[in-house]
């Protein structure tokens, strides 16, 4: 007799996700995200009530997968077309879900943005980072910056609090979305996505032409870049990558590159002095340690 809700929780933590610790066949569960914290419901799995099949994902990163019990019967036909459409049923729930969670934070969101009130320029986390508060809000003492998407419509909204710390509002909708920092949404010449908004903030102050649009994080980048060219396909679009040195694999400027290539899109990556400090990575990063380096 085989195990199949160990067998299926191994081959979800094998993928990065963390499913819960008990699996009832036939109920669809949501939990964090890859690399997520506890609170975010971007992973989801479900396993088929014959205990056969079952599958799973992550919403913020777009990865699904089906997954097959092991046996010593190979399936027959009738099973396998019946495992099609569990499949197809369970990734419909999952959707259907997923879906009613990010129009009700669409909604908190909304209510959030209009009881916040104008973040100052002394902010210490503004004045550490050299930047304007560019039209930031202030929500119980957390810079509040609206996730929007091509249409412009508000579908999350991150916050940054005092010491740097940034929260996502859970179950907002973040992929392909972005945060607006400065510029012509409607025919820019010029759209420079970058990771973070104080990043974009820098950028938007050495471009002032320029549509620059903040994917709140490295792996979304590359769905903002695609949507980004989809949208405005004559503009130049440069992707400005963070550079993370100290990281294996440097996932800042390894992804940024990905997401060019996707997106046809130009590449660009800080150029550091000799004497830059190695814990650098970003745009600001280089242009907060230049200025004061010259004072």
């Amino acid at each position: 007799m085989f195990d199949s809700i160990s067998q299926f929780r191994d081959a979800i933590q094998a993928s990065g996700l963390m499913p819960p610790n008990v699996i009832e066949p036939g109920k669809l569960y949501r939990f964090p995200g890859i690399g997520k914290r506890h609170g975010n419901t971007a992973g989801w799995c479900k396993l088929f009530d014959d205990e056969l099949g079952g599958c799973f994902g992550d919403w913020s990163s777009g990865f699904s997968e089906n997954w097959h019990a092991k046996r010593v019967k190979p399936f027959t036909t009738h099973e396998r077309e019946a495992f099609k459409h569990r499949v197809a049923e369970a990734r419909a729930q999952a959707k259907g879900d997923r879906e009613i969670q990010q129009i009700k934070a669409a909604k908190r969101a909304s209510t959030i943005w209009s009881e916040a009130t104008l973040a100052p320029d002394h902010y210490s986390y503004l004045v550490h980072k050299d930047i304007k508060a560019n039209g930031a809000m202030l929500y119980r003492n957390a810079l509040t910056l609206p996730v929007i998407d091509f249409t412009g419509k508000m579908t999350s909204l991150q916050f940054i609090k005092p010491d740097g710390q940034k929260l996502l509002l859970s179950g907002g909708r973040k992929r392909g979305c972005f945060i607006h920092v400065a510029g012509d949404m409607k025919e820019p010449d010029r759209v420079i996505i970058c990771e973070g908004w104080a990043t974009g903030c820098t950028l938007a102050e050495d471009n002032p032409s320029a549509l620059v649009l903040a994917a709140i994080d490295v792996g979304n980048l590359k769905p903002v870049a695609v949507a980004a060219r989809r949208r405005l396909p004559s503009a130049e679009l440069v992707i400005a990558g963070d550079d993370d040195r100290l990281t294996a694999g440097n996932p800042g400027a390894t992804k940024a590159r990905a997401a060019a290539i996707a997106s046809g899109a130009l590449l660009a990556l800080p150029q550091w002095p000799v004497d830059a400090p190695e814990n650098l990575t970003d745009f600001n990063d280089l242009a907060a340690w230049l200025k004061r380096k010259a004072v």
